[in-house]
């Protein structure tokens, strides 16, 4: 029976907890939704302590695993110049997808007519946070107090720092080998602490998805199951189809095995609905499973969590051709041009911002003219769609870093197409740390 539990791999243990939770969340919801003692024990208990821990545990990890593993890669580069090509890169291909992603969402949204019949009399009105201006942006990425920057996990300035810090680092001489040698230890460190939260996992996914599905109900999909679907089978379509195509396009290599590959990193992003928080996940699959040098993914990981928004975008070019026809409004040609360019530079401009998603959607809807009450309709169905979305999200993230890497030779094609890649990485046996321990340190006495 333990061989056997030793054998399933971890995705299969994540997918398994998952599914699991989502049939105990419906099972509860269906059968016992009045019984106090289930809500507030282990609905609201339970599982909400479980969940908001494990997301919690993840966060954790965030910072000192983008900090670190930066300045180990900004510290390696021989050539400071390297960096800049690496940036240029990085902020085409994931600007490119998103401006893909949202013209992909405008076309199937007047193929399939999802707002159509809708009635949208009686929206409430819905309130949006103003969003910060691109000026505003690229000046806040700037930390006036790096320690600050990382207390509140401002992403953007602790990336800014830990550039500046490692190219400081590589500048430094003997002094600054010193200290890059202590930075690759203690991300190794880092790195294990990665490993033996993603062995806990499969409960934390339990955990939420019980939670959540407990709240989920199919009425609210099923007032907007146009809409829902649409949205669906675009975000879908667009994390295999577009993303299939640009991969093969630009490295050469099998999109499916990388599929394979992203399958844990996928289930985590899809569980959190937060590519933050998948942080961790996201840069071990692709160090670990797609043999990208940490140099790479260290940069265009992070960056891509904060800038790279494709699932958000299609969400908005889906959302907005929805709005426009449930109040019969007709968008021109030049309304949907501005709607894409509005979203693509929308996904640089609120970087980093706290709900995100509609502030963006906000933001294109009064670009066009469009009322803004649309967006307390799609609310409803939203939390299960934030899920897809993140796991397109990080899916992409993925994509142009393997895409960024493969052009500048810092991908491990062996690696990639090893099934077994990275397997071993993700095993920890707890029990056995300290007789490994004294062993080692017999040997080296």
């Amino acid at each position: 029976m333990t061989e056997k539990k030793q054998k399933m791999s971890l995705t299969k243990r994540v997918l398994l907890g998952m599914l699991i939770g989502i049939i105990t969340g419906f099972l509860i919801r269906t059968f016992l939704p009045d019984n106090a003692f289930v809500n507030e024990y282990i609905v609201n208990g339970f599982f909400e302590v479980g969940g908001k821990i494990f997301i919690a545990s993840l966060k954790m990890l965030v910072v000192p695993l983008i900090f670190v593993s930066l300045v180990c890669g900004t510290s390696s580069l021989k050539d400071i110049s390297t960096l800049g090509r690496l940036g240029g890169k990085t902020i085409a291909f994931y600007l490119m997808t998103t401006a893909i992603a949202i013209t992909f969402a405008i076309i199937m949204g007047n193929i399939f007519e999802p707002g159509v019949g809708t009635d949208l009399s009686t929206a409430t009105t819905y309130a949006s946070s103003e969003a910060p201006s691109l000026a505003s942006v690229i000046i806040n990425m700037f930390p006036t107090n790096p320690v600050n920057a990382m207390a509140e996990g401002n992403t953007l300035q602790i990336i800014v720092f830990a550039i500046l810090f490692g190219i400081a680092v590589s500048a430094s001489g003997q002094s600054g080998a010193r200290i890059a040698a202590f930075f690759v230890d203690l991300n190794e460190v880092i790195m294990k602490l990665v490993v033996m939260l993603m062995n806990i996992a499969p409960y934390g996914v339990f955990f939420l998805m019980a939670k959540l599905f407990t709240e989920i109900g199919l009425d609210a999909i099923s007032n907007l199951l146009s809409y829902f679907l649409v949205l669906s089978a675009t975000l879908l379509l667009h994390g295999l189809i577009t993303y299939g195509i640009c991969f093969k396009v630009f490295t050469g290599l099998n999109p499916i095995t990388f599929l394979k590959k992203m399958e844990t990193a996928i289930t985590f992003a899809f569980s959190t609905a937060s590519s933050n928080a998948t942080i961790p996940v996201t840069l071990e699959t692709a160090t670990k499973h797609l043999g990208i040098s940490n140099k790479v993914a260290s940069f265009t990981v992070p960056l891509g969590a904060t800038i790279n928004m494709d699932g958000t975008a299609i969400m908005q070019g889906v959302a907005t051709v929805f709005i426009a026809q449930a109040f019969n409004i007709d968008l021109s040609l030049a309304d949907y041009g501005a709607v894409i360019l509005t979203a693509t530079l929308a996904s640089v401009g609120t970087a980093g911002v706290p709900g995100v998603g509609l502030i963006m959607l906000a933001m294109v809807l009064n670009q066009v003219g469009l009322p803004v009450e649309g967006i307390a309709i799609i609310m409803g169905v939203d939390r299960l769609l934030d899920m897809i979305r993140t796991a397109v999200n990080i899916t992409g993230d993925c994509v142009v870093t393997c895409i960024v890497a493969k052009s500048e030779g810092e991908m491990n094609i062996d690696v990639f197409n090893d099934p077994k890649a990275g397997d071993k990485d993700e095993e920890l046996r707890l029990h056995k740390l300290g007789l490994e321990a004294e062993a080692e340190r017999v040997r080296n006495a």
